[in-house]
């Protein structure tokens, strides 16, 4: 975290300015699956994701998108739920895939309102030994663009999402 306020308020306003205009009725094909608040849900995140993608015929972009997913849903894991969420409850996390001709789209929903904040990029490239604070380098570095925006309406929480050109 740093000690600007004004620097990680701009930066969360640049992330949260939200997907790019597109018109919803162009999703050509669309996919969610709820995930428990388990590590595993990782790898059921990337089996879901694997197999969307060859449905749809989106092979090519398979290994950019599974790594994104992977750190999209680690990172709801790890820092968007209590502590003390119950494994027994209703899954508190939903991984969303939405396809247009040109683009896909991966959305991670969890329950926390807190911004995702990413690590100093220098730090994280000069500290190879690092075993965290990759995460969303690795979004940004893999997908086209990314962002986040907070659940309107009765819903609390955020999407953090990441685009793919095809």
């Amino acid at each position: 975290m740093g000690t600007n306020g004004s620097t990680m308020l701009e930066s969360a306003d640049v992330l949260r300015q939200g997907l790019p205009p597109i018109d919803p009725s162009a999703v050509s094909s669309a996919a969610s699956c709820a995930l428990p608040a388990r590590y595993e849900a990782v790898r059921s995140a990337r089996e879901f994701t694997r197999r969307t993608l060859s449905d749809w015929d989106v092979a090519e972009r398979f290994d950019d998108i599974c790594l994104v997913v992977s750190e999209l849903v680690t990172n709801a894991l790890r820092h968007a739920l209590p502590a003390d969420t119950p494994h027994g409850q209703d899954p508190p996390v939903r991984l969303h895939l939405m396809r247009w001709t040109s683009r896909v789209v991966c959305a991670v929903r969890d329950p926390s309102d807190d911004s995702p904040e990413a690590g100093d990029s220098e730090a994280v490239l000069d500290d190879c030994s690092a075993e965290s604070g990759r995460g969303l380098f690795l979004v940004g570095s893999f997908s086209d663009s990314w962002g986040w925006h907070p659940l309107a309406g009765t819903l609390s929480g955020k999407v953090v999402w990441a685009l793919f050109r095809l």
